[in-house]
């Protein structure tokens, strides 16, 4: 058993370390590493691993809230049987996120209630869930806040803030009509 001490100390090292799950969790591995003599590396592996997962899944949430995308219109409720084989495919290929690697637009076109938005908020889900940040904005709200970035003189602010997403999701841009300044 570990002294007082030593606990205190670890649980300060841990908490100035920022590794809240370590610390909610070490005793408890500790205990079975020493019941089925599993060897240092091993525990220390089991322990971080905890760390790094509990990491990634509030990364992933916070990377959806921060999306504003409607979480409602997910892959799992859209009908893929309204798609083409050739289309369903495609999407297949978009939710591999490749095209943010290569800085390429996607442009989704269609009558209007065909399914546009819920297909790129799908996808945009999926990006999500491998780590990717994306932001969905409706595209008047957009040229508003960047028109009021401009006004402000804070335009380069807002683009840089804009810039920390890897894949953005526009919606409506083809039904806005725009000035010149816009």
């Amino acid at each position: 058993m570990l002294s007082d001490e030593l606990i205190i100390a670890l649980i300060k090292c841990l908490k100035e370390l920022r590794l809240p799950t370590v610390r909610a969790c070490y005793e408890e591995e500790a205990d079975r590493a020493r019941k089925e003599t599993l060897s240092y590396e091993y525990y220390l592996a089991e322990v971080m691993e905890r760390e790094r997962e509990v990491r990634r899944h509030n990364r992933i949430q916070r990377y959806l809230r921060e999306s504003k995308l409607p979480l409602e219109k997910s892959l799992e409720v859209f009908e893929m049987s309204r798609l083409s084989s050739m289309l369903a495919s495609q999407i297949n290929v978009l939710i591999e996120g490749s095209f943010v690697e290569r800085s390429e637009n996607v442009l989704a076109f269609g009558n209007p209630g065909s399914g546009k938005t819920h297909l790129l908020c799908a996808i945009g889900q999926e990006l999500i869930l491998r780590g990717r940040r994306v932001l969905f904005t409706p595209c008047s709200l957009l040229v508003q806040q960047l028109l009021i970035a401009k006004r402000d003189l804070k335009l380069p602010r807002v683009l840089k803030r804009l810039s920390k997403y890897d894949a953005m999701i526009i919606d409506d841009i083809g039904y806005v009509q725009q000035n010149r300044e816009e």
